[in-house]
Formats: structure tokens, C-alpha cells, sequence
């Protein structure tokens, strides 16, 4: 897939990493379909992180200089990742979900996400709504993250990145919280040169 901030990155010197992990759509129903119910998991975590394992085993990129940015699936990867380990210097996540809980009780995309994505009902199975929230691992991030979301988005309601935000700065982790007044969830096409990337 063709991206403009990607070939900015790539242009400007950097390896950029975008990866085709389980459940994007291009290898099939089957493929996209292994993502069921992991949405934001360990395992979705894995198959991003194998991606910079490689690139680092194969000497093209320094381990000590990694950076992670996403936006919308991309971000809720971001925020997911750096709960999980602290080898990016910094992160930017651009509408990211941050509590699958909230989220699917205010946006938009309420019933086909809960039908779709999840075992039953946010109340009928809490752990597994939490378990895929960033939220529940904002105790281990010691990356500093950049929060950018549009003020009008539907999708994901900005009342998610406040969440992440100011639990981050609960834990005194240098956080900062981009709001575009007036901008919707294609604010990641339009606003950010961060994409989902890693």
C-alpha cells in the first residue's frame, strides 16, 4: 500500500517498517480472520516486533534508535506496544482506542465492533475488553508518547486519548496530547504524518 508519510520518512533517511501482520485482508479470509478476538494482544504485539527483530538481525536498523507511530489500528498498536516493552525512544499514536470498554459504548462503530470483534457484550466479559485495552498495561510504559486525535471523531471519541494521557502523567511519563478542533478519525490522513507504521 502506497503511503505518502512513509516515502516522507523513507526520504528523510529513516527505514520505514509496515508490516502485514495476521488480520489485515490481503492474504485472504482466513488471514484477516486470525486477528479474531486478539485485536490488541500479545500476539498482535508479536507479529509487529518480529518485523524490527529482523531488521535488526539482518543489521539494517540500530536497536538502540527505534521509534513507533500509528494512527487508528496503528495507533492502538503504539499505545498497546509501549505497555509492553521500552525499546522505542519515543511514540506517537494518533486515535488510538485506549479502553475497549469506553470505546465501544460511545463511538460509532458500537455494534458491528461488539459483534465483530468481541466473545459477548463489554459487561458479559470485562476481562476480555480489558485485556485488549492499552489502559490496562499504562503501569509499565516508560516511553514518551505523543497523543494526536481529531476533536470530532466519531470512531474513536476523544475522550480516549485523554484517558491515556492523563493516566501517563499519573505515572510522570513525558506525555503530550495533540487535539485538532473540528477534525474527524481521517485525521490521520489529513493532519499527522504518522501512520501505522512501526
Amino acid at each position: 500500500m502506497f503511503a505518502a508519510e512513509h516515502q516522507r520518512y523513507a526520504a528523510e533517511g529513516y527505514i520505514v517498517l509496515y508490516n502485514n501482520y495476521r488480520g489485515s485482508t490481503s492474504y485472504g479470509k482466513e488471514h484477516a480472520l486470525k486477528i479474531d478476538g486478539f485485536y490488541a494482544s500479545e500476539r498482535d504485539f508479536a507479529d509487529h516486533m518480529s518485523g524490527i527483530d529482523t531488521l535488526i538481525a539482518q543489521g539494517l536498523v540500530d536497536e538502540n534508535n527505534l521509534y513507533i507511530a500509528g494512527g487508528s489500528a496503528g495507533g492502538i498498536a503504539t499505545t498497546y506496544a509501549v505497555g509492553l516493552t521500552d525499546r522505542f525512544n519515543a511514540a506517537a499514536a494518533t486515535n488510538p482506542v485506549i479502553n475497549w470498554i469506553s470505546k465501544t459504548l460511545t463511538a460509532d462503530s458500537y455494534i458491528g465492533q461488539i459483534t465483530n470483534q468481541f466473545p459477548a457484550k463489554p459487561w458479559e466479559n470485562v476481562e476480555h475488553y480489558w485485556q485488549r485495552s492499552p489502559l490496562s498495561l499504562v503501569g509499565n510504559v516508560k516511553t514518551p508518547v505523543m497523543l494526536f486525535s481529531g476533536e470530532q471523531d466519531r470512531r474513536v471519541p476523544m475522550s480516549e486519548i485523554e484517558k491515556f494521557y492523563q493516566a501517563l502523567q499519573l505515572q510522570q511519563v513525558d506525555t503530550a496530547m495533540v487535539r485538532v478542533p473540528n477534525a474527524s478519525h481521517a485525521v490521520v490522513a489529513r493532519h499527522t504524518l504518522s501512520g501505522p507504521t512501526c
